[in-house]
């Protein structure tokens, strides 16, 4: 079929030139002279004898310097609550003022209220002793949470008689959304109303 096709299609299909022929660079391994295998029994004198070989040091593994890592951490957390514990005076600690039980947490308040916007609004249910305003001790901006403290603890609780608080809202941001009572966390919502 092939010898049909023209001169220039036929050159094509030409075979190449032979591979030309190197002299190799190296002898063959059958010419090869090889090494063979010795003993090593006149090396033995010069191994260390067993007995006077010293144990070998135990390394700590991976999950063994994960807990001993844990457990110092933990003695060194228990060691310093013991120390703290000891210090620690409830009665002589200059942040708590006040008594617990006529104090009421207010979350969520707007980062714009200020304390005598709590003190408006929270002076209709009776008289407030002190409103403390959290805020960052390092730049001064408010946490969005204040304590309340009233001269009476009937006061605290609010005359709560419709099924929303009688706690007045307060505004808030976009995006700091509230609930019902919009001054109040659910939780101290449901204690106020019972």
């Amino acid at each position: 079929m092939t010898q049909y096709l023209p001169q220039n299609l036929l050159g094509l299909f030409a075979p190449r030139d032979p591979i030309p022929y190197l002299v190799p660079t190296d002898k063959l391994r059958s010419e090869k002279k090889e090494f063979r295998y010795a003993g090593v029994a006149q090396y033995l004198s010069e191994f260390e004898d067993p007995k006077d070989t010293p144990p070998p040091t135990r390394v700590e593994t991976k999950e063994e310097r994960k807990e001993r890592k844990k457990k110092e951490r933990l003695e060194q957390v228990a060691y310093k609550l013991e120390q703290d514990l000891a210090l620690w005076d409830p009665a002589n600690d200059p942040s708590v003022t006040g008594d617990p039980f006529k104090t009421l947490f207010v979350a969520r308040v707007n980062y714009d209220s200020s304390e005598s916007k709590l003190r408006r609004e929270f002076e209709a249910h009776g008289p407030v002793r002190r409103i403390s305003l959290v805020t960052n001790r390092k730049t001064g901006k408010p946490r969005g949470y204040a304590f309340i403290e009233f001269e009476h603890e009937r006061d605290m609780h609010g005359k709560c008689t419709t099924p929303f608080c009688s706690f007045p809202t307060l505004p808030t941001t976009p995006w700091r959304r509230t609930f019902a009572p919009l001054s109040l966390s659910l939780s101290l919502y449901l204690y106020l109303c019972r």
